[in-house]
């Protein structure tokens, strides 16, 4: 309960400040807010201030004009959604139009959700004004706002975080690899060509830092690099089949996220291997709006979705794709850092998106 409370006051605070002031602003804005609001939100998130005494604070901001609580009116007839691609499209229609119904309630508009068979068909739906908006996976999201100029504007939180971290995993008794560098030359088990934590964080971060070089700007440099800069490299096809050849001997090392052994292993398998190093965040899914979405409209839009955080409604959220809320956020702040991996790894964006494509 103290969960949802706490969203539910994130939620108000959304809808009065952050989604009302421009991206340009948010700087100055955060300049303005006096240290005792700040200090006093740290321990409201401790639990040490209650509710009441952080609303107040909320208020002196409100009162001081900090953050603005006016409202916009909303200047469309419809929005359009789009959803992530899956394979069974069917089994989302029901719990897609629950949300599509929710929508039009808090809106007063026509709200429409489409589920295509791939990211492409959103990509070019924003591009040309057909799609407003649509909930999509962290790579697709950066391509998207790399093509479009669509924002991130709402995170998704799973398991009370909005990322997790890529991790290299090797034989708990090998004492050779204690970096990330210590991979090149080694044998290695990546998860697949696309995966996040299970190649683009780790091999975007070796080319990144210099220590791979790829040498074109096309996908046959990329797989160029990798027979030239390790062993032996493989694609496993997931985070167990990657730790699973790492147990059996046939790597050395084993790509993936923090929690993969102890969610795919057994206990005994699990105490077999040491994590060498976490690599970095590997961002949670986003809800992206498109460029051409007016300031008023997308208020509103945010406001209506941060909704979903209530327990009255957050059913509607978590049978979607598991998420159990949606928290603020912008593009540079969640996805900048991992999109500029996918940009080094020449070639992958379109691979990126035929994973997803649910049409072949």
């Amino acid at each position: 309960m103290k969960q949802q409370t706490t969203l539910a006051l994130v939620a108000i605070i959304v809808a009065i400040g952050v989604a009302t002031i421009p991206l340009s602003q948010n700087a100055q804005a955060q300049s303005l807010v006096p240290d005792w609001i700040k200090t006093n939100a740290g321990w409201w998130a401790e639990g040490t201030v209650d509710d009441a005494t952080f609303l107040d604070g909320i208020e002196f901001l409100i009162e001081n004009k900090i953050i603005n609580v006016s409202s916009e009116s909303i200047d469309v007839d419809t929005i359009t959604i789009g959803f992530i691609p899956v394979e069974k499209a069917d089994e989302l229609t029901s719990k897609a139009q629950a949300l599509e119904n929710f929508l039009e309630n808090e809106m007063g508009i026509d709200v429409e959700i489409v589920v295509p068979t791939k990211y492409e068909t959103i990509i070019e739906g924003m591009r040309f004004g057909h799609i407003d908006a649509a909930f999509m996976d962290t790579g697709p999201a950066w391509i998207t706002h790399q093509r479009t100029g669509a924002e991130a504007i709402l995170a998704e939180l799973v398991a009370g975080k909005v990322n997790y971290q890529a991790t290299v995993w090797t034989l708990a008794d090998n004492d050779s690899i204690n970096s990330l560098e210590d991979t090149v030359g080694k044998r290695v088990a990546f998860t697949s060509i696309t995966g996040s934590s299970g190649f683009v964080r780790p091999m975007g971060t070796l080319v990144a830092d210099g220590h791979i070089t790829i040498e074109g700007d096309d996908i046959v440099a990329l797989q160029s690099a990798l027979v030239n800069n390790f062993e032996s490299y493989t694609f496993a096809g997931g985070y167990k089949a990657a730790l699973q050849l790492l147990l059996n001997g046939n790597v050395d090392v084993a790509f993936g996220s923090d929690i993969a052994p102890q969610k795919y292993l057994e206990l005994e398998d699990q105490v077999k291997l040491r994590p060498v190093t976490t690599i970095g965040p590997v961002p949670s899914h986003v809800f992206m709006v498109s460029a051409d979405i007016s300031e008023s409209t997308k208020d509103a839009l945010v406001g209506a979705l941060i909704e979903l955080n209530y327990d009255e409604n957050n059913s509607i959220l978590t049978d979607l794709y598991g998420a159990e809320a949606l928290v603020p956020t912008t593009t540079t702040m969640h996805i900048g850092e991992f999109g500029t991996y996918i940009d080094s790894l020449t070639g992958l964006d379109q691979l990126i998106l035929d994973k997803h494509n649910k049409s072949k």
